[in-house]
């Protein structure tokens, strides 16, 4: 079943009445909506006029106005309405000149009707099928395209400006770089969502959650017994996202050796799986994500210069919050109305003193900070003004950018293992969410990917 009802409309255009009464009564049968018109003329004033049709069953030897000449008519003005051609059995030649032309199908005179209606069937399955698609198309474009991306500040204007541009282009491949919690990975779905690329897949992969092996085994598959535990044949993101987006989150991260790989993939578009001897060819646009400085990171070896410069084809910054603080209440209120649907609240909007308070503080953690900030504020505050609290803790300086994120860690004096600190922070994290993992990350900043890899790496899994 589709995703909405539509009672498809077909129009059949013969200037012999039996022909024309004789469809009409049996596709009418079948629960279409059927019409007729006795002359090209006819015809186009009804597939031009409030009732148009979906499918047209259109004689090719009409009087005045040949029926070749209909269907070029029909497709200049709506080229999505299918024509299937009525012919004479001896002319063939005429059939396929009007599959040249644009039409669906033929079929012959004298016609069995069984054909006719499987004809209709498969042409209207495909209409069916392809509003589904467009319809699917529209939803993904409303859930994540440019106006998600929220702000009226120049900075805002500029990267959408720039993303608008590089939608025409398929092939384009682009590096967003900006602190965590800026936005990359929406602006990047964004644009894979706007573009043509639209209806394949959007693959996001976080660099920094899996080991260098794994990562290579999930970007370009293996053989089946290419490794130890390899006990079958797996296709890896770049054949999975073919003719899509490849979402490469946090590339900073990818080690040296995977980076040559990763180099050698984008000069021409081919690699091989682990294990594999045969070159696959695909068609993905990568877009790469990091929040560290890949020039320093470059100087210090641990990025290669190619590969910066062969990803950064077109560079998008993407500013702080503290940069953009022009939108800081724009941001809020559509948080505010986001988690006030969410979670059934009716509120008025924020108080005085929140609004002023949210712009003055420095946001180390961006927009996905302040969007924690909102939802905690939604959740905890009952009145219609919301109070929000944006200090995690008090005497905190707003006016400077310390870099401190309010969590107060003391060393001993004998020191303490970082890795320690993290399994600690992820247990606390853990707990505070009551075991589960999505909310656990959130509080951590993580995503859940990345949070599971940790949590195997402690033991937690």
């Amino acid at each position: 079943m589709g995703l909405y009802m539509h009672t498809e409309k077909i129009l059949v255009v013969d200037d012999e009445y039996l022909i024309r009464w004789s469809l009409q009564q049996n596709l009418t049968e079948e629960n279409y909506e059927v019409d007729v018109a006795e002359s090209g003329e006819e015809a186009l004033v009804k597939v031009k006029g409030k009732n148009q049709p979906d499918l047209v069953l259109l004689d090719v030897h009409l009087p005045k106005m040949n029926g070749l000449e209909v269907l070029e008519e029909i497709k200049k003005y709506d080229s999505s309405i299918d024509v299937i051609m009525i012919t004479a059995a001896s002319d063939v030649n005429t059939a396929v000149t009007a599959m040249k032309k644009g039409a669906y199908h033929y079929i012959s005179k004298p016609f069995n009707l069984d054909e006719v209606k499987l004809t209709v069937n498969k042409s209207l399955e495909k209409l069916r099928l392809e509003r589904e698609l467009k319809y699917i198309h529209n939803q993904k474009t409303k859930q994540f395209g440019f106006h998600r991306i929220i702000g009226e500040s120049s900075a805002t204007k500029d990267i959408i400006g720039i993303a608008k541009k590089i939608i025409l282009s398929d092939s384009t491949t682009i590096l967003l770089q900006g602190e965590s919690g800026t936005g990359k990975d929406l602006l990047a779905q964004a644009i894979h969502y706007e573009s043509r690329r639209r209806d394949k897949p959007f693959m996001p992969i976080n660099c920094t959650a899996l080991p260098s092996e794994l990562l290579e085994s999930e970007l370009m598959g293996h053989e089946r017994g290419s490794f130890t535990d390899a006990k079958g044949l797996k296709k890896g993101l770049f054949e999975l996202a073919d003719g899509g987006t490849i979402f490469l989150d946090e590339i900073g991260d990818m080690k040296l050796e995977l980076q040559a790989k990763l180099l050698r993939f984008l000069e021409d578009r081919k690699f091989k799986r682990i294990g594999g001897t045969r070159d696959i060819e695909v068609n993905v646009r990568i877009i790469a994500s990091s929040n560290k400085d890949l020039i320093q990171a470059m100087k210090e070896k641990t990025f290669r210069e190619d590969l910066y410069y062969r990803l950064s084809v077109i560079p998008i910054k993407l500013p702080s919050l503290r940069e953009r603080t022009g939108d800081v209440t724009m941001l809020a209120n559509f948080f505010l109305r986001m988690f006030s649907k969410e979670f059934n609240r009716k509120v008025k909007g924020f108080t005085k003193a929140s609004i002023e308070e949210m712009k003055s503080y420095h946001w180390p953690g961006n927009i996905r900070e302040l969007k924690n900030v909102v939802e905690r504020a939604i959740i905890l505050d009952l009145n219609e003004n919301v109070t929000v609290q944006c200090r995690p803790c008090k005497g905190m300086d707003s006016s400077s950018d310390t870099g401190d994120d309010g969590i107060d860690i003391t060393i001993p004096p004998e020191g303490i293992s970082i890795e320690e600190v993290e399994r600690k922070l992820i247990k606390q994290a853990l707990g505070m969410a009551n075991q589960n993992q999505t909310k656990a990350a959130k509080l951590l900043h993580l995503t859940r990917d990345t949070l599971r890899y940790r949590m195997k790496k402690f033991g937690y899994l």
